[in-house]
């Protein structure tokens, strides 16, 4: 196994880096490899469950922004890396059965069905390069650990057989720099875009900014303000809610990483 040390891996292309996940010598969060090119949360559904989770993500573009959906029974997502294979190349998944989680490992190929289909989602950590380059740290690359995710009290709209909560990603800015941080992530709207809430935590129901629902706390420091961003772990949330009776998903940080560039998604 590799250690957890993102910066030797930030030049990697993503087909080498995918090859030393499928060989289970990368287990780690994602965020930092591969600098420059997009990185997907996903969720894997049976074609009985995928067009209401479709109609879902487009009532909820804001956190759930869809790169690529696999024909069904395909792990390949042609649209961001033809030559990929979902069930391998990423560090570590999640399995639901009825909305609880009953496993989390390196590869899903014994869970693999002939009728399932996998949603792409755009992920946050694609826009931390902008603003690395803007001058503005990103704390938890720096402290190599997975960022800190937090379940809201903001509801997604509803949609066929899915709700739930949103769930946002946290990033300390420093005062001076959150409208560059602001402008930074908003070039990138199929990416999260710009944060949905700056400041008190409490005010999107977190009580305690230390107890984070997934991933790991990252110290706000003097100085710094709390950073909020809708995140591509909310359909976890929305399938403890929901209760599809299968799904996998990436276990939280431990994105797909997948040729295209950011700057492929910039609107500027």
């Amino acid at each position: 196994m590799l250690p957890f040390d993102s910066s030797l891996y930030r030049k990697t292309s993503p087909s080498e880096m995918r090859e030393l996940i499928r060989k289970e010598e990368w287990v780690h969060p994602t965020s930092g490899l591969c600098n420059s090119y997009v990185q997907g949360n996903m969720i894997i559904l049976p074609k009985e469950w995928a067009f209401d989770f479709l109609l879902f993500a487009q009532r909820n573009p804001k956190a759930c922004p869809i790169l690529d959906v696999t024909e069904i029974g395909s792990g390949v997502p042609v649209n961001i890396a033809p030559g990929a294979d979902i069930r391998t190349d990423l560090p570590k998944y999640r399995v639901w059965e009825n909305g609880s989680l009953v496993a989390e490992p390196l590869n899903i190929i014994d869970y693999w069905r002939d009728d399932l289909v996998a949603f792409m989602i755009g992920c946050s950590f694609s826009f931390e390069t902008a603003m690395i380059e803007a001058s503005i740290p990103i704390r938890h690359i720096e402290c190599n650990t997975n960022a800190p995710m937090y379940i809201t009290n903001i509801e997604c709209v509803p949609a066929g057989r899915f709700s739930g909560p949103v769930v946002v990603s946290m990033r300390p800015v420093k005062h001076e720099k959150v409208s560059r941080a602001v402008l930074c992530s908003g070039r990138f709207p199929s990416l999260h875009g710009a944060p949905i809430h700056i400041g008190d935590p409490a005010v999107i129901g977190i009580k305690d900014i230390k107890k984070v629902d997934f991933g790991d706390y990252v110290e706000v420091r003097e100085g710094e303000v709390p950073v909020f961003w809708a995140c591509g772990v909310t359909p976890q949330a929305v399938l403890m809610k929901s209760k599809p009776p299968f799904a996998i998903t990436h276990c939280p940080g431990h994105m797909f990483i997948s040729d295209k560039k950011d700057a492929d998604f910039s609107v500027l």
